[in-house]
């Protein structure tokens, strides 16, 4: 039997999370259930410069030398670099042509950790440009690339939503609390609803009598969670073994987080690598954190 090459792709991975997440799979894709031949990596990012700079710097990782991961030192993996702006549709659809064309068998990993954060965690400059904005990227962007690239997934492939703890439901009222449950058990479009009823009430000021937390942020990951839920339902009517999961990191130490934190990026990385490449059982919908499959 041939070798499977395996491919994966890793969007806003430049820097923080996303460049852990890309070293944590090339440390662990040589023990991982998923190893077979060759690993590609594609580390997208916005900037074609920072992206490069990325690449770079796992190149020359000392971590990675010693571990002869890399083509480079005599291992399996090669790391590409390709830009992606996942707050444009053309780009999604460039990298989703690009990928394709250059392989026809599909891919085996797609981690969606692109995500921007204006109001950070003091929840300063909120309003409804911050809104748009930031579901635009974190909501929308996502979305989109998680429906363009889950078709490229072959079967056995895994999908993972970079999400976040900010997203858990307990900062709403329970209507919408329940409203967000039912919507992920129901489809995409009911939960793209309540993003627009979110972004509208905030134009008219009134988002907490609407039972809405005022924070940009945490809003767009909660549909991000609720979607990813919705799409992998949806996914395993397929029946193609592919699993479709959301996770968060943690409180990683990132230009994100303006160096608070708990946690080193190579420790958040661990649970979205751990749904990528590691046996979960089979698990399919579920939001993760430290490891393990926890209530959103």
């Amino acid at each position: 039997m041939a070798v499977q090459s395996r491919v994966a792709a890793v969007t806003g991975a430049n820097k923080g999370i996303g460049l852990a997440i890309v070293r944590q799979l090339a440390l662990q894709y040589p023990k991982s259930p998923l190893k077979s031949g060759p690993f590609l990596i594609y580390l997208t990012a916005r900037s074609e410069e920072r992206g490069a700079e990325a690449v770079k710097t796992l190149e020359s990782d000392q971590q990675l030398k010693d571990a002869k991961v890399l083509v480079q030192d005599g291992g399996n993996t090669t790391i590409k670099f390709y830009a992606l702006d996942i707050s444009q549709t053309k780009s999604i659809q460039d990298f989703s042509a690009f990928l394709k064309k250059e392989h026809p068998d599909g891919l085996d990993i797609v981690i969606n950790n692109a995500g921007i954060m204006f109001d950070g965690i003091a929840m300063q400059g909120f309003d409804a440009n911050v809104v748009k904005e930031t579901l635009q990227t974190n909501y929308y962007g996502t979305l989109e690339a998680t429906r363009d690239l889950l078709p490229l997934l072959r079967e056995g492939g895994r999908m993972v939503n970079v999400s976040s703890m900010a997203g858990k439901l307990n900062k709403y009222s329970d209507e919408i609390r329940n409203a967000f449950i039912q919507a992920a058990k129901t489809d995409v479009p009911a939960v793209t609803a309540l993003m627009e009823k979110f972004k509208a009430a905030v134009a008219e000021g009134k988002e907490k009598q609407a039972g809405f937390p005022s924070a940009a942020y945490a809003v767009s990951k909660a549909g991000e969670t609720a979607f990813t839920k919705a799409i992998a339902m949806e996914e395993a009517k397929r029946d193609r073994g592919v699993l479709v999961n959301a996770c968060c990191p943690g409180y990683v130490k990132t230009d994100m987080t303006k160096g608070g934190g708990a946690k080193t990026p190579d420790q958040g990385a661990q649970t979205p690598v751990m749904l990528a490449l590691h046996d979960i059982g089979g698990k399919t919908g579920g939001f993760w954190q430290s490891e393990r499959e926890i209530e959103w």
